[in-house]
């Protein structure tokens, strides 16, 4: 793939702009990978987090697909795949955020109630995972940002419904491009905030477990109404 040098300085925005126009040109044709984060990272003379910032507002524009431990892959539009508004352009609108905000909370809420009912034991065992890998790294921004977005994502899993995985996947992507910083900043870098976000994440897991759909429900509002206060404080500053 063709590289360019960056000069801007949101180059994490140059990064993901040059390789989308190579996909929109058909330089880069669904379903190629492409090159590893440390590849990038050493042909963009970037550090490895500026290219998965580049990789996920990338992912956010529904271009690539990224699977762990596997890479990166050109994305191939399906018919049936749940469309939602591109934000690209709209990175660091707090009108923007605010709506991910309350589309987020109205999903989440409703996933977790129906977790409940429909989660499997191997669905648990991956919630157990997920909380261990927490437990084992407040403070740590990366590892939290990643580690929270793990338990949503196996939330979304556990209620077995495809849509509701790929729109909760598709609203973390974006609020994730759009606030990164923000979230890792505010919510991640603390360990004291890391502990408290951690018991919520618990709360939740446990509402799960027991099948009580009532519960996980309260238990999910009463997180992201956590986080919401957080995100709300910074975006009016």
């Amino acid at each position: 793939m063709e590289i360019k040098r960056i000069t801007t300085q949101k180059i994490y925005e140059a990064i993901a702009e040059q390789i989308k126009d190579q996909i929109v040109s058909g330089q880069l044709q669904p379903g190629d990978k492409l090159p590893s984060a440390k590849e990038l990272s050493e042909r963009y003379e970037v550090g490895r987090s500026t290219v998965r910032e580049a990789l996920s507002a990338l992912k956010a524009m529904g271009l690539v697909e990224i699977h762990q431990g596997e890479g990166s892959y050109v994305r191939a539009i399906e018919a049936d795949d749940v469309g939602l508004p591109e934000f690209d352009s709209l990175l660091m609108s707090r009108e923007t955020v605010l709506e991910l905000i309350e589309a987020r909370q109205a999903l989440e809420i409703s996933n977790a109630a129906l977790a409940a009912v429909k989660r499997t034991d191997a669905d648990l065992a991956k919630f157990e995972e997920v909380l261990r890998r927490m437990e084992a790294s407040p403070g740590d921004e990366v590892e939290g940002e990643q580690t929270d977005i793990a338990f949503h994502l196996t939330l979304a899993e556990a209620t077995h419904n495809s849509i509701l995985v790929r729109m909760i996947d598709s609203i973390s992507s974006q609020m994730q491009t759009a606030i990164r910083e923000t979230r890792r900043l505010q919510m991640y870098g603390s360990p004291e905030v890391s502990r408290q976000l951690l018991k919520e994440h618990q709360a939740v897991y446990e509402a799960v477990r027991r099948g009580d759909p009532g519960e996980a429900q309260e238990a999910m509002r009463k997180h992201l109404s956590h986080v919401e206060h957080v995100l709300i404080r910074y975006l009016k500053r």
